[in-house]
Order: C-alpha cells, then sequence, then structure tokens
C-alpha cells in the first residue's frame, strides 16, 4: 500500500514592480530596471534635442538624461512639485532618468492577475505597455521601457 501524500503546491510566478503615478492613471516599471529614485533637482536642459527630453542631470559624477515619461506620452505637461521625482533606469545599457508625477510603492503582483493590453489604446503607442495587473480596486498599467525608446532615440541619447 502507497501512504505517499502528494503535497505539491503550485506557485504563482511573483513580479515585482515599482508604481507611480503620472496624472489619475498608475503605471509601473519592473523593479529589476531601477536603478534609483531622487526627488527632483536642477536639470540642465540641452538645445536640439526632441521635446521629451527634459535635459541631463549630474548623478554622482556621471551625465544622465533625462524624459519626461508626461510628453513621451503625449500628455499635459505640468508644473513639478514636491512629489515630482525621477526614476533612474537602465535601458540597454544605458542609464536614463525618467520624471514621473509620484512614486507610490513596491508590488509584488503574482503574475496570473496580469493580462496583456488592448490593441487599441488612443494616443499611446501600445508597444509601450507590456501588460496591465488587476488589482482589487485599481489597474496599473505595466510600461515596457525597453520599448518607450526608439534604437534613434536611444542614439540621439547618446549625444547628450
Amino acid at each position: 500500500m502507497n501512504n505517499e501524500v502528494n503535497t505539491s503546491v503550485v506557485y504563482d510566478d511573483i513580479l515585482q514592480f515599482v508604481s507611480f503615478t503620472i496624472g489619475n492613471e498608475e503605471y509601473a516599471v519592473n523593479i529589476l530596471q531601477v536603478q534609483e529614485i531622487l526627488k527632483m533637482m536642477e536639470i540642465t536642459a540641452i538645445p536640439q534635442t526632441p521635446a521629451f527630453i527634459e535635459g541631463i542631470v549630474n548623478l554622482r559624477g556621471k551625465v544622465v538624461p533625462v524624459i519626461n515619461l508626461r510628453t513621451k506620452l503625449n500628455l499635459d505637461k505640468i508644473e513639478y512639485d514636491h512629489n515630482t521625482r525621477i526614476i533612474v533606469v537602465n535601458i540597454n545599457d544605458k542609464t536614463i532618468g525618467f520624471i514621473v508625477d509620484n512614486v507610490r510603492e513596491v508590488l509584488r503582483i503574482p503574475k496570473s492577475i496580469t493580462e496583456l493590453p488592448p490593441q487599441l489604446v488612443n494616443g499611446i503607442n501600445t508597444e509601450y505597455f507590456s501588460s496591465i495587473a488587476k488589482l482589487e480596486n485599481r489597474l496599473i498599467i505595466i510600461l515596457n521601457i525597453d520599448n518607450l525608446l526608439s534604437k534613434d532615440e536611444i542614439d540621439k541619447l547618446d549625444i547628450v
């Protein structure tokens, strides 16, 4: 007689994100791509760059280009306030800062509560999204930051 009991448990993949807001919407990026989060600081403007590039900052001796995520996502620009943050990320071996309205929290989300974004989202390139997380009372747009910038746009950051 076999008295073995099957005790296998299925664990859902847990994804970790840094969540932030832009306007009334909540977004998130993979925590593994986030290098650090900074309070807003003085940004040096660079002439002849695309409108979404706010300029550059000096991050401990390293020049880092800073992108206004509102502008990149075709949203209205607003004045910065005490909640505005720069999320410093690594994209294709490049360090880039993204200006966001407010950083909320680090989230641990089961992969099972995410789904692919709808095919048509007005005004925003759906390639920017990797998925949508459906939490109890909120939807979080998971950004695919590797797709936020085209190769040409990344090349333009090299001259910054």
